[in-house]
C-alpha cells in the first residue's frame, strides 16, 4: 500500500507563507533512521510522522538533521491533514502522543488550536559568543528547556538581525529566539534560529511561542495575544496562556499531496 505524504503551510494566511511541514501517514512505526533519511530528503524544517494508536496518533518530528522533542507547526499541519483527508471527523479533536506528552488540537472555524506545555524562560546570562554571533544587544536574556531567549530593544532590531549562523551553530541548545514588542495588530514579534539543528532560520516556530506567550503575558498583562514571526515567509500565531499550558492557534493549508514510492523500513 502506498504511503501518503503531504506538504502543508502552517501558520499561513495563504499558500507559500508560514512554515511548510511534511506530514507522512504511516500504518505502523518505522525505523528512526528511515524517518531521518526521509526528513533529509524532504529538506523542510520539520517532517512529521503519524501512526494510529487507539483514539490518538503517535507523532514524531524530524528536522533534516535530528529528531526534536516538540514542534508546533508540524503538529498543526498533522491535525490539518487528518481532518482534511477524512481520517478524523471534523468535530473530533486530534490527539497526539509525543516525546513531550499528550498534545491536543481542536478546530475553531478556520483556525486550529493546539494545547501545548508552557516553557517560560528563566533569567540567565547569554554567552558573549552568542551575542557576537547574533550581532545584537539584548535588554533581557534567559533560557528555556530548549532554547536561549533574548528580548531586543525594538521590532526593527529583531527584523534587521543578520546572524553568523556558523558561529551560532556552536551553541549547545536547540535554538535561539529573539523578540520585541510589536506594532498593532501584533503584541510582539519574534525570530527563531536553529543552525545547530539543521535550520538556519525557522519561518514560524510554534514551540517557541510556548515561551513567548508566558513571557509577554507577564510584561503586557494580556490574557490573549497575537504574535508575528518576522521571517522572510512570516506568520501569525495567536496565544493564550492557561496555567502551565499554552493554547496556540494558527491556520494551515495543503500545497502538495502525493505518495511515497519507497516503503517504510
Amino acid at each position: 500500500m502506498a504511503t501518503p505524504i503531504y506538504t502543508v503551510d502552517a501558520f499561513a494566511e495563504r499558500p507559500f507563507q508560514g512554515n511548510p511541514a511534511a506530514v507522512c501517514l504511516l500504518d505502523k512505526g518505522a525505523e528512526a533512521s528511515w524517518m531521518q533519511a526521509l526528513a533529509a530528503e524532504m529538506n523542510l524544517s520539520e517532517t512529521a510522522f503519524l501512526v494510529p494508536s487507539g483514539e490518538a496518533f503517535g507523532l514524531r518530528w524530524f528536522t533534516p538533521a535530528v529528531e526534536v522533542d516538540l514542534c508546533g507547526h508540524a503538529t498543526l499541519a498533522s491535525a490539518h491533514v487528518l481532518w482534511e483527508s477524512g481520517r478524523l471527523a471534523s468535530d473530533r479533536p486530534a490527539l497526539f502522543d509525543t516525546r513531550s506528552g499528550r498534545l491536543t488540537c481542536t478546530r475553531r472555524g478556520d483556525w486550529i488550536e493546539m494545547d501545548f506545555p508552557a516553557s517560560p524562560p528563566r533569567p540567565e546570562a547569554a554567552p558573549e559568543e552568542l551575542l557576537t554571533a547574533l550581532g545584537a544587544q539584548a535588554v533581557w536574556t534567559g533560557k528555556t528547556r530548549f532554547d536561549y531567549f533574548l528580548e531586543l530593544e525594538s521590532e526593527q532590531a529583531v527584523r534587521e538581525l543578520a546572524p553568523d549562523f556558523r558561529a551560532l551553530s556552536r551553541q549547545p541548545v536547540r535554538g535561539v529566539m529573539v523578540t520585541a514588542p510589536g506594532a498593532a495588530p501584533y503584541d510582539f514579534v519574534s525570530r527563531f534560529f536553529a543552525p545547530g539543528s539543521g535550520i538556519d532560520e525557522d519561518p514560524v516556530t510554534g514551540s517557541a511561542h510556548c515561551a513567548l506567550a508566558p513571557y509577554w503575558t507577564g510584561k503586557l498583562g494580556k490574557a490573549e495575544m497575537l504574535g508575528f514571526q518576522a521571517s522572510a515567509r512570516g506568520g501569525a500565531v495567536r496565544v493564550r496562556p492557561e496555567g502551565d499550558r499554552v493554547v496556540l492557534a494558527g491556520r494551515a493549508m495543503t500545497v502538495v499531496q502525493g505518495e511515497l514510492r519507497t516503503p517504510p523500513s
